[in-house]
């Protein structure tokens, strides 16, 4: 049973500033390395490893090691989620004389490209990524309920026909992404409608990456599409992207 006190440990480790930079950035589901990320938190690299190892004994990032190097990444999905909803609550609590006023209430990120498409971890969010989902639901290809969600027959031949790998996706759900669910709702930070995350979520991400419809912006979890990226699912969601 979760007790308080672990609940206030994550929580305060969530509220220093650099260390909630560093979460931040790993957001777009890349692992980093702590010189990477002590230019993020704009501390220095040795302040920024007792961070990570602070981070990695509570569970909330994992660290892997290739070659010279140590990579850092959040731990799960779930972390994620948790950041992400820190993030909405934070959003429409922000601004100067945010106590006892009454204001216009914008909901996510103020920059534009990240409204429009970003990565949340591992899957697609944003504008368009709310806009595929919706298709899809229209259509009978994906049934969402509050616990979770399911792909129709309908909806597995659209993503096969797309590109996306479905027997990687319901592999992913084992192994060292233990615990991952299929496919689940995933209340979008900017839209607050649902996109599509989970397995599901991660291999039509991965599906566009690799097939170059679309392409990470530097510095940021904002994604764009590529020509091919308008015209191909522009064409199967039948929407303006």
């Amino acid at each position: 049973m979760l007790s308080t006190a672990t609940f206030a440990e994550t929580a305060a480790l969530m509220g220093d500033l650099a260390r909630a930079n560093m979460m931040a950035a790993l957001m777009d589901g890349r692992a980093l390395t702590a010189t990477e990320l002590a230019r993020v938190a704009g501390v220095a690299p040795q302040t920024a490893s007792g961070h990570l190892a602070l981070l990695t004994d509570a569970g909330l990032l994992t660290m892997e090691r290739q070659g010279r190097h140590r990579y850092h990444r959040l731990a799960s999905p779930a972390v994620a989620r948790m950041i992400e909803s820190i993030m909405s609550v934070a959003g429409d609590l922000d601004g100067p004389g945010r106590a006892g006023r009454k204001r216009t209430v914008v909901t996510g990120p103020r920059d534009q490209a990240l409204r429009y498409a970003r990565t949340c971890y591992d899957h697609l969010a944003g504008q368009i990524a709310v806009a595929m989902t919706d298709r899809m639901a229209e259509r009978g290809q994906i049934e969402f309920t509050a616990d979770g969600g399911a792909l129709t027959t309908g909806g597995t031949q659209f993503l096969s026909d797309l590109g996306v790998d479905l027997d990687a996706a319901l592999a992913g759900t084992g192994g060292r992404d233990s615990g991952r669910t299929f496919c689940r709702p995933c209340l979008d930070w900017s839209e607050r409608r649902p996109h599509i995350a989970g397995a599901i979520g991660k291999a039509l991400c991965l599906c566009c990456f690799d097939r170059g419809w679309i392409r990470r912006l530097d510095g940021t979890r904002a994604v764009a599409f590529t020509p091919a990226g308008h015209a191909m699912l522009g064409q199967a969601f039948n929407i303006a992207v």
